[in-house]
């Protein structure tokens, strides 16, 4: 467990710092709502009346479950000295909670408003699991929110997500624990045990050619980058031995929690298992992943044949999906592209725990809905989930008000953006290794690969303005050939 709480403690930035200026002594309240969730709400003296609504990211199981209004300490002082008030909710429970954090952050919103009075300006944003619940309150509740900032967030929606995941772990156990007890779905018994027993496995593989090999290939079927450690450089394309050691890392610390061990919180809330490869055609799916050429050199390297390895994973036993539990994933959530509101997204591009390409599928769902014209999207060259510093963030706040000011989307480009982040000053800073460090702006012009197993309302649903219109269509969920 020592080892899975160090791993997991980097999910999230935290920065801590003592800047110069003086701290903003806002006013705080803090209650209890009846499902049992905790709320937090910060409003400064000088409230401008615009709301931020933060949605946390996903807590560990059994975890510590506090509410929280801001993603680090320095942001959160930037924001209540210029006039912003803070809130947000703990959700009733941990893990995959999308389904009490949408009403809990309502229920917050409500609170809000009885003790301050409607703000002018209310805005949605979060991290990680909080950028799908960002874009999920949007989506659910649009008339409650003006405009919407998903950082690094599950916008591909959950059943993207679990797919994509579940294809990097079959092919693991298909190519390198074959006869082991390792559970990928339905996991029964104890969930640490089995991530311990994948984890073994992982060792074991990475000592060899062979197996250093195969781990790239399943990491490139789920597009998981080769680039681990948050400021270090990222490998050059022709370091191969470079990208599969840090893809080793995101499987060891950070994948393999949730592919081997998580993944039965979810089963349990849903009912059963939510993920299905069914006609997979994994040749095709390499053939689409941007590590494509680091997995054919990989194993050129190890003398292994990689047609042969694709045929054993086209050829194997496939797994179907619980028809009900994959329905309680589609309501929490899938997205339908249909925002109201002006939204910009943030993500680091080695990003591997939530894919960069999940912006890809958002943006796809967006523009199929006829709404482009409210996305834009930012991307950081950084390594590492969540890996913003304090003046990224800022950054991008303060493009979107204002987009809310004129009604015009400003300059985004990474030039741009960069100097508006240096302009920040104390803000550029990055918690790495147990130290706060001055650390460079670094968004960039970037183009993410699609997603490698997209799934939106329009593939699942005849779309109408009611996403509750949505039909099940069984034959996504299982292979009747």
């Amino acid at each position: 467990m020592k080892r899975l709480r160090m791993g997991l403690a980097g999910l999230s930035v935290i920065v801590i710092t003592a800047l110069s200026a003086v701290s903003v002594h806002a006013q705080v309240v803090t209650g209890t709502l009846g499902d049992g969730s905790t709320y937090l709400i910060e409003v400064p003296p000088n409230w401008n009346k615009t709301l931020f609504l933060y949605s946390h990211g996903y807590v560990v199981p059994g975890s510590s479950n506090p509410a929280q209004d801001v993603g680090d300490p320095a942001t959160r002082q930037f924001m209540l000295a210029n006039g912003y008030a803070l809130a947000g909710s703990s959700y009733a429970t941990t893990g995959w909670a999308v389904h009490e954090a949408l009403p809990d952050q309502i229920a917050v919103l409500d609170i809000f408003d009885a003790q301050f009075g409607k703000p002018q300006r209310t805005i949605a944003w979060g991290h990680s699991l909080g950028g799908m619940i960002t874009a999920g309150l949007i989506q659910r509740f649009p008339d409650r929110f003006d405009a919407a900032l998903p950082m690094c967030g599950v916008v591909a929606g959950g059943i993207a997500t679990w797919n994509t995941g579940l294809d990097g772990a079959f092919a693991f156990k298909t190519l390198l624990g074959a006869g082991a007890p390792l559970q990928l779905v339905n996991i029964q018994g104890n969930p640490l045990a089995n991530l311990g027993l994948a984890e073994n496995l992982l060792a074991s593989a990475q000592q060899t050619p062979q197996g250093r090999a195969r781990i790239a290939l399943a990491a490139a079927l789920g597009d998981l980058p080769g680039w681990f450690v948050p400021l270090s450089p990222e490998p050059s394309a022709s370091d191969v031995a470079d990208q599969e050691m840090n893809q080793f890392l995101w499987d060891q610390q950070v994948n393999f929690p949730f592919g081997f061990a998580f993944r039965a919180e979810l089963e349990a809330r849903a009912g059963g298992n939510v993920s299905w490869n069914t006609r997979v055609d994994y040749p095709r799916q390499l053939a689409r992943s941007p590590l494509r050429d680091e997995v054919r050199t990989l194993y050129q390297q190890a003398g292994l044949d990689l047609g042969a390895d694709l045929d054993t994973l086209n050829d194997a036993a496939r797994i179907s999906a619980n028809e009900d539990a994959v329905e309680y994933l589609n309501q929490n959530i899938t997205f339908n592209g249909n925002i109201r509101v002006p939204v910009l997204t943030m993500h680091t591009t080695g990003d591997g725990l939530v894919v960069v390409e999940q912006e890809s599928a958002y943006d796809d769902v967006v523009d199929e809905a006829g709404h482009g014209r409210l996305l834009r999207q930012t991307f950081v060259h950084r390594a590492g989930h969540c890996a913003f510093t304090p003046a990224e963030t800022v950054t991008a706040v303060q493009n979107l008000l204002h987009r809310l000011d004129t009604g015009k989307w400003p300059n985004l480009d990474d030039e741009t953006l960069n100097t508006e982040a240096t302009a920040l000053g104390p803000l550029n800073i990055f918690a790495s290794q147990g130290q706060v460090v001055p650390t460079p702006a670094a968004f960039v012009d970037f183009h993410p690969a699609p997603e490698p197993r997209p799934f939106d309302a329009f593939e699942a649903c005849k779309l109408n303005d009611d996403e509750r219109g949505c039909h099940r269509s069984f034959d996504f969920f299982h292979d009747r050939d």
